[in-house]
């Protein structure tokens, strides 16, 4: 039998209306949900509630209005009435069922229906019924799973700060002054990295290396180059160099001399070469070429000295950058916060050094420790600190052969032929440092009979 538009209509209202009676929280009585049905299969609602559309009456005279088909009533009783246990069986299986990816029609209104179910009675407590345990999840073990199907976040471990751990880096340097802490703001300073410049001037000491004894079997003896090196003194002193362009100049020297050899009448060239690219290194206004071969009373020539710039730049592989005394001195003296006294008597210590053949194979480091070092033994009597031991990684143990070296070299300074050194330091630029009372003290005397006890 066909179905006109407004039973259709009709059909549509009561469903709507069945579904809100299903989940409607004020219905008195659940078995009522279940046995009274009209013959269709619907629920008959008792009363008639303010806000609903239909009233009871008015839907019966609807649905009996409407022919049904027999054969499709079994269907349509199975779909919509459902017993209570039979839908409690269907929410476990529901629970249980993975394989399905979406929910039924009846699902949501069996679940609706269940929690609309449960405030039935407002007077009594509400308690929700325990969860029903499949029996799979009771057979598994109570102990966790070495397996987890949800990602656990890790728990970190608490700091161990007992008192049996080693020393933190901060505490162990507690003693030892930040000395660049000040520094920070100004970028010239670089105090960010200094200490790595340190470290790699260190390492390139080590690769310079000048190695002891270097002239044996040559024409050109010790004795020649301390001629040589004293005579640049005064040289380097006229030009008005700077103190950098006199230690690079006799750092260029030896390295070029233990590797090639030259006759006697070729030294005063190659020293004279090496002033002059030292100069170009360091200066921001170099010497001429005709300022050194007047200097050399014109002994040679331009050309000589081309030709032996481009011999000893070849030789070393144009590597000019072996760290000098003076670079490790200044970073000592910021350690040892000394004032200018100390400072300049440690810088006349060193410049003795370059004069002595028997110093060239010690590194500039531990020249400049040992200087700074004796300087403060014989001014003030200061002890080499922890700070300084930082920083120029040398202890005063390490340092007391170097100082006992100097303190020979001291003496030795005054009854000595070669006195270019000696005369520059005793000028009022240098405080006429190298004429104090100090360096005729018996402290110095005392190191410089040590020295020769050890030897």
């Amino acid at each position: 039998m066909a179905v006109t538009r407004a039973q259709s209509a009709n059909i549509a209202n009561m469903l709507q209306q069945n579904v809100k009676i299903a989940i409607n929280k004020e219905n008195p009585d659940l078995k009522a949900l279940t046995t009274k049905t009209n013959g269709v299969g619907l629920v008959a609602r008792p009363v008639s509630h303010a806000g609903q559309r239909s009233a009871l009456g008015d839907i019966r005279n609807k649905v009996s209005a409407i022919s049904i088909d027999p054969s499709k009533k079994q269907t349509a009783i199975k779909k919509e009435i459902v017993q209570l246990s039979n839908k409690l069986q269907s929410q476990q299986s529901l629970v249980l069922n993975k394989t399905k990816a979406t929910s039924s029609l009846k699902s949501l209104i069996e679940t609706q229906t269940d929690y609309a179910n449960v405030h039935l009675d407002a007077e009594e407590p509400v308690h929700k019924p325990e969860p029903k345990i499949p029996e799979v999840l009771r057979s598994m073990p109570s102990q966790p799973s070495t397996v987890s199907l949800l990602p656990v976040a890790s728990v970190p471990e608490c700091m161990d700060i007992s008192d049996d751990k080693p020393e933190a880096f901060s505490k162990a340097l507690l003693k030892v002054q930040d000395i660049d802490a000040n520094d920070k703001e100004n970028p010239q300073l670089v105090s960010e990295y200094v200490n790595d410049i340190y470290n790699y001037m260190r390492h390139l000491e080590e690769k310079y290396m000048v190695r002891p004894n270097y002239l044996e079997g040559q024409e050109v003896s010790g004795k020649m180059r301390a001629i040589l090196i004293d005579w640049l003194c005064q040289v380097h002193h006229r030009f008005h160099l700077l103190q950098e362009t006199l230690y690079l100049t006799v750092a260029i020297i030896d390295r070029f001399l233990q590797l090639c050899p030259v006759p006697r009448n070729k030294l005063q060239l190659v020293g004279v070469t090496c002033m002059l690219i030292a100069s170009k290194y360091e200066e921001m206004y170099a010497p001429e070429l005709a300022d050194f071969v007047y200097i050399t009373d014109n002994a040679y020539q331009k050309k000589d000295i081309r030709d032996m710039e481009a011999k000893i730049l070849r030789a070393l592989d144009f590597n000019m950058g072996k760290p000098l005394c003076l670079h490790f001195l200044r970073r000592d003296s910021k350690a040892g916060q000394v004032d200018a006294m100390k400072h300049t008597l440690a810088k006349y210590l060193m410049e003795l050094t370059i004069v002595e053949y028997d110093m060239v194979h010690y590194n500039p480091s531990e020249i400049a420790a040992g200087a700074l070092c004796l300087s403060m033994l014989l001014l003030d009597g200061s002890k080499w600190t922890d700070t300084l031991s930082h920083y120029s990684s040398y202890t005063e143990k390490d340092l007391m052969p170097m100082v006992h070296k100097l303190s020979t070299l001291v003496i030795k300074a005054d009854k000595s032929k070669l006195t270019a050194v000696r005369t520059k330091y005793a000028s009022s630029k240098f405080n006429k440092i190298s004429t104090i009372s100090e360096l005729q003290s018996q402290t110095l005397i005392d190191l410089s009979t040590a020295a020769e006890t050890a030897s």
